[in-house]
């Protein structure tokens, strides 16, 4: 089991960037997928971005966009770093750890999560 820990999170202007970090650990903190999902007020969980080894995954072009996911595996550590947010990015912001998934070549099964970090974008 993989016991994530997000921070970074808070709240930003309209325009404004935050980094968000996602520090694993536990007895299989190296994992072949990470990710991060988020889940604004009323609305379902929805995936934002993964990487499998070594490639990175966007849910969207107004996402890949404005987002990078980034991975240090020597420090467990894997960012996202956000930049030009707007009101809608605002959302608690998950990080999830996972196995590459049997048979695909892109996609992920997340089997950890993190406790969830707010980010808060104002206009």
């Amino acid at each position: 089991q993989v016991q994530l820990v997000e921070s970074g999170g808070g709240s930003v202007q309209a325009g404004g960037s935050l980094r968000l970090s996602c520090l694993a650990s536990g007895s299989s903190s190296s994992s072949d997928c990470m990710g991060w999902f988020r889940q604004a007020p009323g609305k379902e969980r929805e995936w934002v971005a993964r990487t499998r080894s070594g490639r990175t995954y966007y849910a969207s072009d107004d996402v890949q966009g404005r987002f990078t996911i980034s991975r240090d595996n020597t420090q467990n550590t894997v960012y996202l770093q956000m930049d030009s947010l707007k009101p809608e990015d605002t959302a608690t912001y998950f990080c999830a750890a996972g196995v590459a998934t049997w048979g695909t070549v892109t996609k992920c099964d997340f089997q950890s999560w993190g406790q969830g970090i707010q980010v808060t974008v104002s206009s």
